[in-house]
């Protein structure tokens, strides 16, 4: 972003020769070093952020934003069954609390930020097609209501009408999208009702909620051409103003749609000197049940099985894993390879961020997304 006019939008480069915004990378502006993964840096004078402490959710106040903490993300990625072959899907928007001290008067003072992106992975452009923009609150260019989710940046919305159903429209440089994405399914409360840890540290947390099996319904225009497309969607809503271990190096995570109708969390922190687990979490919601398996660290193990070099950056990437889950084992296939994000201008983060089949025993058994970081280098801004 830039500070020398941080009202004004910003946009991403269509050829992708512009630094992007994906999830957890605006954690990223949490620390010195996606949100994670990283040493905690000063509290500047006067500015107060609201502690993550286990509480429960409430609705529909939850899905609205929460202003007094550092960092929150509205996250949706899917599969759309499109025509020759099938698209994967990202919008995020993003708020962040600045550290500008909240006695500054001025309305020109950035106190919060929204940040929002928009991804199409294409397999057979064979890379991402992507655009972002970015806005203070308070000048009429973005907003994020508190009473349920209505965030907005530019000519970017997403909001939730009163029935549960997402509505999005997207005017990026090169497409515009538009979909809406229907609950299907109950709230998938993560960690202990909500309130997720993210390291060995009980303040290293977040509160945290996903909203699996999204029947969505999309109209994407590019390149003079409409495409309307059925397909299946994952949101993430999470919310912290902590920080996770200054040891941890990255993560791995995926989020995944079963085709019976479970839904699949896991990740894992990693050690920046071995690559070890630091820290893991999952939880798996079989078919037609409320009730959420969820598994400790040591019941969760990563283990890479194919890997990707960025012609790029260099970065070299597992981005197909076997993945143990209790007395359970997945294993991730990427949509396409090359799903790299280069976030060095904004986050300082370069990582990948794949739409991804899921198997178990050779059989294909759903489908998601996920996200790998601190391969390139550890995560600092």
């Amino acid at each position: 972003m830039s500070p020398s006019n941080p009202s004004r939008p910003r946009r991403g480069q269509w050829n992708g020769s512009r630094p992007d915004l994906g999830r957890r990378r605006l954690l990223l502006a949490l620390a010195t070093a996606p949100a994670l993964g990283w040493a905690a840096g000063p509290v500047p004078h006067g500015v107060r952020y609201a502690e993550v402490r286990p509480r429960p959710l409430v609705f529909p106040r939850d899905h609205g934003a929460h202003p007094d903490y550092r960092i929150e993300w509205w996250y949706l990625t899917g599969w759309l069954d499109a025509e020759p072959g099938p698209l994967g899907l990202q919008v995020t928007f993003f708020r962040t609390r600045t550290p500008i001290d909240p006695a500054n008067p001025s309305r020109f003072a950035a106190h919060q930020l929204i940040i929002a992106h928009a991804a199409i992975a294409d397999p057979v452009r064979g890379s991402l097609l992507k655009d972002e923009r970015v806005a203070r609150t308070g000048l009429g260019l973005a907003g994020a209501s508190e009473s349920d989710t209505d965030v907005s940046v530019d000519r970017w919305t997403f909001r939730r009408d009163p029935d549960g159903r997402y509505r999005c429209e997207i005017r990026a440089r090169g497409f515009d999208l538009r979909f809406t994405a229907t609950p299907t399914q109950p709230l998938l409360l993560q960690g202990e009702d909500g309130f997720s840890r993210k390291g060995p540290r009980i303040e290293q947390a977040s509160h945290y909620y996903s909203a699996p099996h999204l029947e969505v319904r999309a109209s994407l225009t590019r390149e003079g051409h409409t495409l309307e497309a059925p397909g299946r969607a994952w949101l993430d809503h999470e919310w912290s103003s902590t920080l996770l271990d200054p040891e941890a190096a990255g993560w791995d995570w995926v989020g995944m749609n079963l085709d019976d109708g479970s839904a699949l969390t896991a990740f894992q922190i990693r050690r920046k000197q071995t690559g070890a687990s630091l820290f893991g979490y999952a939880s798996l919601r079989g078919p037609g049940s409320a009730r959420v398996q969820t598994f400790a660290p040591e019941a969760i193990a990563f283990a890479p099985l194919a890997y990707w070099t960025s012609p790029r950056t260099g970065a070299r990437y597992p981005v197909a894993q076997r993945i143990r889950v209790g007395d359970r084992v997945f294993e991730t296939e990427p949509l396409f390879e090359d799903q790299e994000l280069d976030s060095r201008a904004s986050a300082g983060a370069i990582y990948w961020e794949g739409a991804s089949r899921l198997r178990e025993f050779g059989r294909l058994v759903g489908r998601g997304y996920l996200e790998l970081t601190g391969y390139a280098a550890p995560m600092r801004l």
